[in-house]
């Protein structure tokens, strides 16, 4: 693969996703240039689990959106700890060996090459003598050690992450932060969908700011200025779930969609 040929890893144009017709995310066109290490923030509802899902393929999009990937590259998804079921019988080296799922399939038998790069994945994490702890007795720490030692294994080109952070505890994050600086220096794509500002400045040198629709997009310093988050936050106020529909064209009843938040904008007390 000619990376000069591809410098983007993502490349985004009008992307548009709606849940029963209602927008989640709205003409949002950029690009996540390869190995980059960008934040995804903004407010609640703004769309930025949305946003790694649609690139991770896992909702329907607009069909007049566009969502292109450079070829050849290998995407692993790393969802919030609400969307896993840890009830599941599952013990913490099995976890990680679903990582391979994609080299060994639903039935194949773990070789042992893939059980050692396993066990090397949990004691890049600090796991090491986890490996038969179901799951379900892990701490929340715990828990995304193990999945992101899955992602290790999975050695992939892009690495979506959804609060990766979310209620861990700090020596953990920066534990997981070192491995996100990590890829970051070997070259890999990472996006994550993170709500600290002061941790979005220190380690993202890449933020988008979300509110449903893109606000900025750039340098970190660029973007989080006070006037793009103020309008991110009155945008998100503005916007009703029983509003307008959203049509995949970008336009309700004749109206695009600038004039209809304009007038939303306008009647918001």
């Amino acid at each position: 693969m000619n990376a000069a040929a591809h410098p983007h890893a993502i490349a985004l144009h009008n992307l548009t996703v709606s849940y029963r017709r209602h927008p989640a995310l709205h003409h949002v066109s950029g690009q996540f240039a390869r190995g980059s290490l960008t934040a995804v923030i903004g407010p609640n509802g703004a769309g930025k689990s949305t946003l790694l899902k649609s690139l991770a393929g896992l909702v329907p999009v607009a069909p007049a959106s566009g969502i292109a990937h450079a070829p050849g590259q290998r995407l692993a998804y790393l969802p919030q700890h609400s969307e896993l079921d840890r009830s599941f019988p599952l013990d913490v080296r099995d976890c990680v060996l679903m990582g391979l799922w994609a080299q060994s399939g639903a039935f194949g038998r773990a070789t042992p090459v893939q059980l050692a790069r396993v066990d090397a994945a949990l004691e890049a994490v600090g796991l090491h003598g986890f490996e038969r702890r179901p799951v379900g007795t892990l701490s929340s720490g715990q828990l995304q050690r193990t999945l992101f030692a899955r992602l290790l294994v999975q050695d992939a080109d892009t690495i979506l992450l959804d609060e990766p952070f979310n209620a861990v505890d700090s020596k953990t994050t920066a534990g997981l932060l070192t491995l996100v600086q990590q890829w970051h220096r070997q070259g890999r794509t990472v996006v994550a969908v993170l709500h600290d500002d002061a941790q979005v400045r220190t380690h993202f040198p890449q933020t988008l700011l979300l509110a449903r629709e893109c606000i900025a997009w750039g340098a970190t310093n660029e973007v989080l200025t006070e006037p793009n988050l103020a309008r991110a936050r009155t945008m998100a106020e503005a916007w009703d779930e029983t509003a307008a529909l959203c049509d995949v064209d970008g336009e309700v009843n004749g109206l695009d969609f600038d004039t209809l938040l304009a007038r939303r904008l306008a009647t918001t007390p």
